[in-house]
Parts: C-alpha cells; structure tokens; sequence
C-alpha cells in the first residue's frame, strides 16, 4: 500500500471511531445490526470498489484483515457489554483512535523501538496513549460518567491498551486491543474506591511483610535455578503486589502454583533433554513466564481490595492459578511421561512437546495439580469449599483452551508461548465467573 493510501486506511480507521458516540441512541440489537452490516460490506464490497484501503496481499484474503476485523471487533463488543455500553464505546475509541495516531507518530517520529518488540516505537507508543486517552474519556464522559472518574478510567485503559498493542504477538490489534482493553475496563468499573481506601492502612502493612518474603524468597528460587534473574525482579515483583493486595493467604495460592510447576518442570528433566522437548535454562522461569502466568490474577488480587463485592473476584484468582497449575504440570509430565500424545484438534497421534499435544497421563497430572492448588486455597481460608467445583471445571476449561491455541495459533505462529499462557489464565478466570453467575 502507498503512503497515501495508509493515510487514507488510518483516517478512516478514526472516523468510524466516532459512530461510538452513536452507541447511546441504539439499542443492543440495533447496534450489533449495524456492527454486522459493517462487516459485510467491508468483506464483500470494500475489496471490489475501495481497493487501496487494503493492505498488499489483503484483497485475496480479505477476512484476515484489520479493514475486516475491526467491524468484528466492534460487534464483539457490543454484544459482550450491550449492558455497559460506555465499556464498548470506550473500548472502541481507544482502538480507533490509539491504533491510528500511533501509526500516524510512529512512522514519521518514530526512532527508538520498544524493548521487547522493535517493530514499534517509543513515540508511537506515546501517541497512543495520548489519542486514546482523550478519545475513551470523551466517550466515558458523553456517556454519563463523571468528567473526574471518566479521566481516571481512561488514563489505566489507555496505559494497558498501549501495553497490549505494543506486545510482540501476531494476533491483530485490531482484536485484542479492544477485546482485551474491555475486559479490564469492566473490572475497573467494579472498584469502589471508598472499599479501597479504607483497605489503605492494611494494605500497608501487607506491603512490608510482602517484600520481607519475597527478597527472601526470591533469592531461595534464584540460587536453586528455578528463576533466572529477569524471573527473580519480576517474580519479586508479582508476588509483592499478590501479598499487599490479596494478603498471605492469596500470596500461598500463587507459591503453591509456582512450586507445582518448578517441581515438575524438573521432574523427568533428562529424559526431556533427550527428546529436545526440555525447558530452555533447564526450566528457569524468565520474567515472561511470570508476567504470562500472573498478569490475570494480580489485577483480580487488586479487585478483591477494591471491589465492593470482592468474593467473585477471589475466586476468578484462584481459578486463574489453578488454569496455570493444571496447564504447566499437564505438559511437563505428558511430555515426560504421557507416550504418544494426540493433537487435541484432530485426536491423531503426535510426537511429544507438539503444540496442543494432550495425553491421558498429562491430563490427570493437571487435574491433580488443580485440585491442590484449590486444597491450598480453601485451607489457608481464601476461597469457601464450596465453590472448590468451579476452581476444577473453570481450571479444565481454561487448560482445554490452552491446548486448543497451541494447536491452531501458536503452531501457525500467530500466538507464542506467553500469549497462549496469558489467554489460559483469563479464560479460567472468565469461566469461573460465569460458572458463579449460573449458580
């Protein structure tokens, strides 16, 4: 595609951003009509009357792109959120107006590349921010939300949305930008702040004794090769934020995960090397690992001190670790032990550490693995026993869904190992929220 016709794609990407503001006058149904429509036209008509809209190679396969994906994005969230339509429009003006003046900043202004994914940039990735900030607040504010509020919500929104589009996954932003930037929308919505502010002088104490333990501990995973050093500061870090927010009890959840998942990442460790299927540095987690594993349940650990009904939010924290405990001991022990796994998409046989490869001694090693880390949970008093049938079918459904990427995604290379692991963790979660709702 030529400069001007980039241009054209991103003024354009903008202006539909602006039909969010038309979310308030529709109704649900009217809205997601108009969604779909939008997504005829853009698969049927667009590539035949508008050709220079598409991107080289788009036009034979118009379904995969962003011109497609962002009507589909759209609808997606109109019908997730048809009952916090501020959520939808929100999340839809970050997208449309972060996306394009990123790419506007980025390409002209752009110099030095993020860290960990140099296909973008530092200047890009502020003028997301800034774009998406004004554009959600304005959203946020016409929808009814007080000016003061709304800039608070728009300022996190905006800040996790530049952080999702900046990571180096395949998917396109198109989707998880807004997919994901609603779903952490609808949970700061959940906070109230007067709960968290009387939390404050607990919170402070819980801070302390976090870091205590973990210094200490952080050094005891060092030295026994568990962790590597970025896997030390951020698992530092995870599990300071994890004791302050959801108190020692939900910091023993998140220990009992990753001492499961240590453990059998060890266990059979040679016969893996042998295979070529072993863990690089011979299983030390990196800060990926723990940002992937824990990014879910640390912002539900900040939701159980803000929420004024925090009890859902515990769970989904306990489903999360548990969706991570059963997915890491599944594949380490069906690697090493599970004989000829079969693809979870087809059934056919194949060879060991395959993605999406499940065996039937792999998958009892995850159903054990979660039934202790729901046993922990329940024992140290986080979660009421209850509830501890949720944690093993939200925990099945989540690792079921890992398996499924890993076969379809990831092997096409879509996805990588992180971003499947992340996607786990929040469909546990998500599972276990609607699992609780139904109840």
């Amino acid at each position: 595609m030529s400069a001007g016709g980039e241009g054209t794609r991103r003024a354009v990407h903008l202006a539909m951003g602006g039909l969010a503001f038309l979310l308030p006058s529709l109704t649900p149904l009217q809205a997601s009509c108009a969604a779909a429509t939008a997504v005829g036209l853009n698969l049927f008509v667009l590539p035949r009357f508008a050709p220079r809209l598409f991107r080289r190679g788009e036009i034979e396969t118009p379904w995969r792109s962003g011109i497609v994906l962002y009507p589909v994005a759209v609808l997606m969230l109109i019908l997730l959120f048809h009952r916090r339509m501020e959520i939808a429009g929100a999340a839809w003006g970050i997208m449309a107006a972060g996306d394009s003046a990123a790419g506007w900043i980025g390409r002209r202004w752009g110099r030095r590349p993020i860290p960990w994914n140099r296909s973008k940039t530092m200047a890009g990735s502020a003028a997301f921010i800034v774009a998406a900030f004004a554009f959600a607040w304005a959203v946020l504010a016409w929808m009814g939300r007080d000016p003061l509020e709304a800039a608070i919500l728009s300022m996190a929104a905006s800040l996790f949305a530049a952080w999702i589009e900046s990571l180096p996954w395949r998917l396109d932003d198109n989707l998880t930008v807004p997919l994901l930037t609603a779903l952490f929308l609808a949970g700061l919505v959940q906070v109230d702040m007067r709960v968290f502010l009387e939390a404050v002088p607990a919170l402070r104490h819980s801070f302390l004794w976090g870091v205590a333990w973990n210094a200490m501990l952080a050094v005891v995973f060092r030295r026994s090769g568990a962790v590597d050093r970025s896997g030390m500061v951020a698992g530092f870090a995870v599990g300071v934020l994890t004791f302050t927010l959801a108190g020692w009890r939900g910091f023993v959840v998140l220990v009992s995960f990753f001492v499961l998942g240590s453990a059998t990442t060890r266990f059979g460790l040679r016969r893996k090397e042998r295979l070529g299927i072993a863990q690089e540095k011979k299983g030390a987690r990196s800060a990926r690992h723990a940002l992937a594993n824990c990014g879910v349940a640390v912002f539900l650990a900040f939701l159980t001190t803000s929420a004024a009904a925090p009890g859902i939010y515990a769970l989904a924290f306990v489903c999360a670790y548990a969706t991570a405990a059963f997915d890491t001991v599944s594949s380490e022990i069906g690697r090493a032990y599970g004989g000829r796994p079969v693809l979870i998409t087809t059934f056919r046989a194949v060879a060991p550490g395959t993605n999406g490869a499940i065996s039937w001694i792999g998958t009892l090693a995850g159903v054990a693995a979660s039934i202790a880390v729901c046993a922990v949970a329940v024992g140290v008093g986080f979660l009421d026993a209850r509830f501890s049938a949720i944690v093993l079918v939200a925990a099945f459904v989540g690792s079921t869904a890992d398996s499924v990427l890993g076969a379809t995604l990831e092997a096409r290379g879509l996805m990588d190992n992180e971003a499947v692991n992340f996607s786990n963790t929040l469909i546990g979660a998500l599972s276990g929220i609607g699992l609780a709702a139904l109840m």
